[in-house]
């Protein structure tokens, strides 16, 4: 981890040690995951003497010279700028220029930016793709070669630090964990990836992508504050979770990608703008669970969908995960630091949105003019109500002790039908009743998980009724342990909500 010389290693080393208090920790954890969900750059410290000293392995005895390379192919190809070999170096240093080192750190290793050597590096590292072919190619072109070679070439290169041996060796292990998933077509039905319908677990981790940043990026919103990592338990398993981030991946942000190539073609950034809101963040939740999660998704972004982050803004962040990024940004090289911005104060965060994201494609809860996250979120769960489809989704995770209720409204043209997803051992009794009235609407069921369990192991699904429940009224579920137990159960109740009208 520590790749650095050794007075740098024992100087973090003794402030980490002071640094030892659960929040730090905590903060430091989730920015890590988070950032190298999107940007797979191995998380290491900056030392300003060693930024180019490993382009070369020293086992390689690759010498190919870019002089004896050059071409003047500068041809477009299906909307694909093919960049002359020329055309990637940095330019002159007596060329004017006004960039100030912060620009320049962020500009490292990108076509038009390259050094001599790193040009060099990339010469082979394009005849190794090519030599090779197949599916070490189709790995590096994860996102097909309409992202063009010079931009998706460099990506890789520059999450080894333009390490020749590193990249292949990075695309290899790539490669070999691509293969399953690939097998499998990405999981291209999420609902079999999940085990479950994705608006639910959407519902306990709310995330989604809308809008474009102005440098045409996809907009990638996420709540960690607000995830609930027992509700996400009851309805699937570590493995759903992964081959959904999968087809999250290669059908979901990949076809936003080429989407957006095809009506812009001056588009070349295949990147993402993450905005990372802790709204409700307490350090309580920043549990081994949660971030077993982030960690294993981080995992499979930093190996095979390198350097896709353009921007990272955490927004709401609590007093102790301000002041613990402003520890860590102290030893994190310029252009780490540089992708990612945290801001506490609501205006402030804001009005960066802004700078980024023009306001017609920035949600109404973040500054903008486009519909709010969670009416947006609400939408995707009734999407299929036109075809008779559910209308709208009501979760909740009830923490079962001895006894608990639960209500929610049901409108007139309403009806619902309810279902109960857990992985309880000691099982719980449920009826549900119109509030109002106490009239009893379902016959009592009794929910009790008797699944293996290990975190593969499926949960259990139980639905409440045989038929869909009708009650213009306040709905209650309530619910009472079999055993009175020293700490809770979670169960995860799930209304699907459908309209009677045509």
């Amino acid at each position: 981890l520590f790749s650095k010389p050794n007075h740098t290693h024992q100087k973090l080393i003794k402030l980490l040690f002071l640094l030892r208090t659960p929040s730090f920790w905590s903060s430091f954890t989730l920015i890590l995951h988070h950032f190298i969900h999107w940007n797979s750059v191995p998380f290491c410290f900056h030392n300003p003497h060693c930024d180019q000293n490993h382009i070369w392995n020293s086992t390689s005895t690759i010498t190919y010279n870019s002089t004896t390379t050059m071409t003047n192919d500068n041809t477009q190809q299906e909307g694909v700028k093919q960049w002359a070999l020329e055309e990637l170096l940095e330019p002159p240093t007596n060329s004017p220029s006004k960039k100030n080192k912060k620009d320049k750190a962020m500009e490292w290793g990108r076509p038009g930016h390259l050094t001599k050597e790193e040009l060099d590096v990339y010469i082979a590292f394009r005849q190794e793709v090519e030599t090779r072919g197949g599916e070490f190619k189709n790995t590096v072109y994860s996102f097909t070669e309409i992202e063009g070679e010079a931009f998706t070439l460099t990506r890789w290169l520059r999450a080894r630090k333009y390490n020749l041996v590193d990249t292949i060796r990075m695309v290899e292990e790539a490669t070999a964990e691509r293969s399953v998933p690939r097998e499998a077509g990405y999981y291209p039905v999420p609902e079999e990836a999940l085990g479950v319908d994705p608006s639910i677990f959407i519902s306990q981790y709310p995330q989604l992508y809308t809008g474009f940043s102005k440098d045409g990026c996809p907009v990638f919103y996420s709540k960690p504050g607000i995830l609930n990592i027992d509700g996400i338990e009851c309805i699937t398993t570590l493995d759903g979770i992964l081959k959904f981030h999968w087809h999250v991946m290669q059908h979901d942000y990949k076809e936003r990608l080429l989407q957006f190539k095809k009506e812009n073609p001056s588009f070349q950034r295949f990147e993402c703008v993450s905005v990372l809101d802790l709204t409700g963040l307490a350090v309580s939740a920043l549990n081994s669970r949660t971030l077993d999660i982030i960690k294993k998704q981080a995992f499979i972004d930093s190996l095979c969908f390198p350097e896709t982050m353009n921007k990272m803004l955490v927004v709401n962040a609590p007093r102790f995960f301000s002041a613990s990024w402003a520890i860590i940004k102290g030893f994190v090289d310029a252009r780490t630091a540089g992708k990612i911005e945290i801001l506490s104060s609501a205006s402030a965060a804001e009005k960066k949105l802004k700078e980024l994201i023009d306001i017609d494609q920035l949600p109404k809860d973040y500054g903008g003019t486009a519909e709010s996250t969670d009416v947006l979120l609400a939408k995707e769960a009734g999407k299929d109500r036109a075809n008779g489809g559910r209308s709208r989704l009501v979760t909740e995770v009830m923490y079962i002790r001895s006894s608990l209720s639960f209500k929610f409204q049901l409108l007139p043209n309403e009806e619902a039908d309810l279902w109960i997803y857990t992985r309880a051992k000691t099982g719980a009794t449920f009826k549900v009743v119109n509030a109002e009235t106490k009239e009893l609407l379902t016959a009592a069921k009794t929910v009790i998980h008797d699944g293996g369990s290990d975190d593969n192991s499926p949960p259990t699904k139980v639905q409440l009724s045989d038929k869909r429940i009708r009650c213009a009224n306040e709905i209650k579920i309530k619910a009472e342990s079999l055993k009175t137990r020293m700490s809770s159960e979670s169960y995860l109740v799930v209304a699907n909500i459908f309209s009677t009208q045509n």
